[in-house]
């Protein structure tokens, strides 16, 4: 029988801060840009510059501290953490490791809870960008700055699932409080996975490896599963595991070593000259407590017994705070509930894909998106045609009418009494044979004579209303 392995994980998940300013000077943190056109003196730390603290950078920490359930330090400071990288253009980091904002928080997964050592803030540091063409590599230090919060967890995981689910709820409750966009695909949200392996049963840890800063959930759980098995591979053949910090290759999907893992003595830590002691006062505590939102699982929990939704679709709308606001707003504009939970769901998603847009750049303006639901839903327009009104409402830059584009176009469905009984007489007396078979018992060939119809009231008049007539007209 085969040898029994149990996976030790813990996170260092890093999330840059949505300030527009860096942490310890005025340069601009958007990102994007020519290569070091976001850069000062302060950030570049050339001799004679002071940094000074960034006050919205301590507001969002804080609350990020309470949504993780922590306890904040009302005595916080910052800590020189020196190493000489290329990409750390003063060659030492402010952060925090003796007195860090907050400490012994949780997220909860499911039924689990996952434990938060501790988190703090510090600077991000630039990136080095590596040429295709020669062996050279050049270094962008638009990020050096940038606010970072870092959440330290205890090794609590045990697979890649539960690593996921906490990614995903920490983006969830970040993104809810308005203080990070979380985009793994511009770097605003990393990880750093540490893994050991032991047999079952045993209770000391093994020897961990940190695998750095994987920018993606699919990348991450390809990490997990490699380190994984490169440590039972090497365990099982009477090996040793080396403490170690690796380099993951999506490509590859394969990891490398880059160096031994250093620890706190190796970075020579002392406390920041150049930065005071902070003292977080309980007026300020308490505005970062009364700021707090209603975050997606209350709000789940809200929307079903509100909007009488059945609690997979509140799920599904409750993911992103942009969604959960856009499904409120167009509710409040007259639109019922389930229809706009359906479109928000399912047509609005499928549309996005087909203009091969993220969702997160979309914002529909929620009178016009509730006009066309309304209308669509009441058979004024068809479904095809919302299909089309609603593509032209998401691909179009600046303001949209739903109204005029339905007149201008003529999409407006025609229910006219008189003219729907003549075309259903035509379609009756030109089929014979498909009459007959619905007057026998086959009664599938409806759809038939319901599409002749629809053919040739082009599409304007709404399915449901030809059949009733079309049904009436063959009973007589």
């Amino acid at each position: 029988m085969s040898e029994r392995w149990e996976t030790v994980i813990g996170l260092e998940v890093h999330v840059e801060l949505s300030t527009k300013s860096k942490i310890f000077c005025a340069c601009s943190t958007e990102f994007g840009g020519r290569p070091n056109t976001h850069c000062c003196p302060v950030c570049m730390g050339l001799p004679g510059t002071l940094p000074v603290l960034n006050r919205k950078v301590l507001e969002y920490a804080v609350r990020a501290g309470l949504a993780l359930h922590c306890d904040i330090d009302r005595e916080t400071r910052f800590d020189r953490k020196n190493y000489f990288y290329p990409d750390l253009p003063k060659a030492y980091q402010i952060s925090q490791l003796y007195r860090p904002i907050a400490r012994n928080g949780y997220v909860d997964i499911g039924a689990k809870r996952i434990r938060i050592h501790e988190m703090h803030m510090e600077e991000d540091a630039g990136k080095l960008i590596h040429s295709e063409y020669e062996h050279e590599t050049y270094p962008d230090y638009n990020r050096a700055g940038v606010p970072l919060l870092e959440i330290v967890s205890e090794p609590d995981f045990r697979d890649s699932a539960e690593v996921l689910a906490y990614l995903e709820k920490i983006r969830s409750l970040f993104t809810y409080l308005g203080i990070s966009d979380c985009k793994m695909q511009e770097g605003s949200m990393r990880a750093d996975v540490n893994l050991s392996v032991r047999r079952a049963g045993e209770t000391a840890l093994g020897t961990r490896t940190e695998t750095k800063n994987i920018n993606s959930l699919r990348a991450i759980e390809h990490a997990i599963e490699s380190e994984r098995s490169r440590q039972i591979h090497i365990l099982s053949g009477g090996g040793a595991v080396v403490q170690e910090t690796r380099h993951w290759n999506d490509d590859l999907k394969t990891s490398t070593a880059m160096r031994s893992k250093e620890n706190a003595p190796d970075y020579r830590y002392f406390p920041e000259p150049d930065l005071p002691v902070i003292f977080i006062g309980e007026d300020f505590l308490q505005a970062a407590r009364d700021s707090l939102p209603e975050f997606a699982e209350e709000r789940q929990a809200r929307f079903v017994e509100q909007y009488a939704l059945p609690p997979k679709d509140a799920a599904r709308l409750t993911v992103r705070r942009e969604t959960a606001e856009l499904f409120e707003a167009v509710v409040s504009r007259g639109a019922e509930a389930r229809h706009v939970a359906n479109w928000l769901i399912v047509h609005v998603p499928h549309v996005l894909k087909t203009l091969s847009e993220n969702a997160e750049d979309i914002a529909p303006d929620p009178s016009e998106l509730a006009e066309l639901i309304r209308r669509t839903e009441s058979g004024t327009v068809s479904r095809a045609d919302g299909l089309r009104v609603l593509e032209a409402l998401l691909s179009t830059d600046g303001p949209f009418r739903v109204s005029d584009y339905i007149r201008e176009r003529g999409l407006s469905v025609n229910n006219d009494e008189s003219a729907l009984e003549e075309v259903i007489r035509r379609v009756i007396e030109a089929n014979p044979k498909a009459v007959n078979e619905y007057r026998s018992g086959k009664t599938k060939a409806i759809g038939f004579l319901i599409g002749q119809a629809m053919k040739d009231l082009q599409g304007k008049a709404t399915p449901a209303t030809v059949r009733e007539r079309m049904e009436a007209a063959l009973e007589t």
